[in-house]
């Protein structure tokens, strides 16, 4: 049996016995979007398969770097930090890349962590969408900046004066593609070994800059390859003697790194919903009323898609990223672009997202609202023709300019509380001002420089 064909706990355990392997890993992710993860024996695997399996709740209850947050409610001190369910995923089963054949699950929390985990988030959201009538197809595209760098050289050198792959902006280049096609070639034969389909790979704009296209799929799926694809990706370029970073901007001399989610809908059947061809633009009301609900609720969900404090210095003018709630058709300087297609590629584009997300969250804020406008048919904004940087906007769709004050909207959302729960707005609302809060201790270079000598 080959590990795309794992359907099953049956399948799963088959795999695992037929590999004769004595390990196997698992991996599962945190709020920010990190993969946490372990090996299990054989035989402690093949009884999480039947029976569950425990992982440390403390999972919560800090943040990206292991620091302990004191105003976690779900858990801590308080709690005793006690072990959380969770559950191996069959039908995500790998096999890693360079590791002789060691077999890979994905894994996610249930019990009384589902409420906060980020994968059964996502699932809660494609439940509504069945619930509508709906199936949603999802794809993501990432950018990321390699460097030459290892994780002792950057912090040797402070994250400052680093190497890029390759020097100066040739967009689409063949000269660095082709220079670098081992690099190239690394990425492309991850995904090919851990399935991720991938359409698309080049060379982006700025130094050692690339872009994938993930290839569509269902939304559990497609958030799984981009999970995937982050974590891989950086390992596979550590292992080449790199780095690769998808923070959301990395340097104040170029633009960021997008991470822009791509979504549509079809029938129960298999009809597309997106696409009317007696419309303008072939846009049907239901692609309409989706993008309306985006666009509503974009200013309130905005931390579920911007999750750090470096998301925020992305989103200004000129900088191929949006800064208000705006659409339009074609039109890359807003943040949702209508694509005009086949009945079948018709889609919004949700360009508010840095390549910093956490997949799971960032698709279900981008589709629990879409499907919220088609609930509440929620008619959109006029379309943005031209230049969106340019033009005056209602004060409905400005978007919060810092991640506390989002933060701060997400938690006080109707909509965000009836979508994704209570407690699961809530805790994550508390992370969110946490992470701010953190940066607020930081003295940084710009600081230094302009206060230093003259105050």
């Amino acid at each position: 049996m080959q590990p795309e064909n794992v359907r099953t706990l049956e399948d799963a355990a088959q795999i695992v016995r037929d590999s004769g392997a004595e390990h196997i890993k698992i991996g599962i992710a945190d709020l920010d979007g990190i993969m946490r993860g372990k090996y299990l024996s054989t035989p402690k695997f093949l009884s999480a398969l039947e029976n569950g399996f425990n992982f440390a709740d403390v999972l919560f209850g800090w943040d990206m770097t292991d620091t302990l947050n004191p105003e976690s409610k779900f858990t801590g001190w308080h709690t005793g930090y006690p072990d959380a369910e969770a559950r191996i995923i069959p039908e995500t089963c790998r096999m890693l890349p360079d590791e002789d054949g060691r077999l890979f699950f994905l894994s996610e929390f249930t019990g009384k962590a589902t409420t906060l985990c980020p994968r059964s988030l996502l699932k809660r959201v494609v439940e509504r969408a069945d619930r509508l009538g709906f199936k949603a197809c999802v794809a993501s595209e990432f950018e990321f900046f390699v460097f030459n760098e290892t994780p002792h050289s950057v912090r040797t050198k402070h994250y400052r004066n680093m190497e890029n792959l390759a020097p100066g902006s040739f967009s689409y280049s063949m000269l660095r593609a082709s220079v670098h096609s081992d690099t190239y070639e690394a990425v492309l034969s991850m995904c090919r070994q851990l399935n991720i389909p991938i359409e698309g790979l080049h060379e982006e704009t700025g130094p050692g800059v690339m872009e994938a296209a993930l290839t569509y799929s269902d939304p559990l799926t497609a958030a799984d390859n981009a999970f995937l694809f982050k974590t891989f990706a950086k390992i596979q370029m550590q292992r080449l003697g790199k780095m690769a970073t998808f923070m959301a901007k990395w340097s104040n001399d170029w633009p960021g790194q997008s991470g822009h989610l791509h979504l549509s809908l079809q029938t129960k059947d298999g009809k597309p919903v997106f696409h009317d061809s007696e419309r303008p633009e072939t846009a049907s009301q239901e692609m309409l009323w989706f993008i309306g609900g985006q666009q509503t609720l974009m200013p309130e969900v905005l931390p579920m898609v911007a999750p750090t404090v470096n998301s925020f210095t992305r989103l200004v003018p000129g900088m191929w990223a949006p800064t208000q709630a705006t659409w339009g058709f074609e039109n890359r300087t807003c943040a949702l672009r209508a694509i005009k297609g086949s009945p079948k590629s018709q889609r919004v584009e949700y360009r508010i997202a840095g390549a910093d997300i956490n997949p799971y969250v960032a698709i279900a804020a981008a589709l629990a609202s879409g499907l919220w406008g088609i609930e509440n048919r929620i008619e959109p904004d006029a379309p943005i023709a031209g230049n969106s940087y340019d033009k005056e906007h209602a004060p409905e769709r400005v978007l919060p300019a810092r991640l506390l004050d989002a933060a701060n909207r997400l938690e006080g959302s109707v909509a965000a509380r009836d979508l994704f729960g209570d407690q699961f707005v809530e805790h994550y609302a508390m992370t969110r001002r946490w992470e701010e809060r953190e940066a607020q201790k930081a003295v940084t270079d710009w600081q230094l420089e302009r206060y230093f000598e003259l105050i």
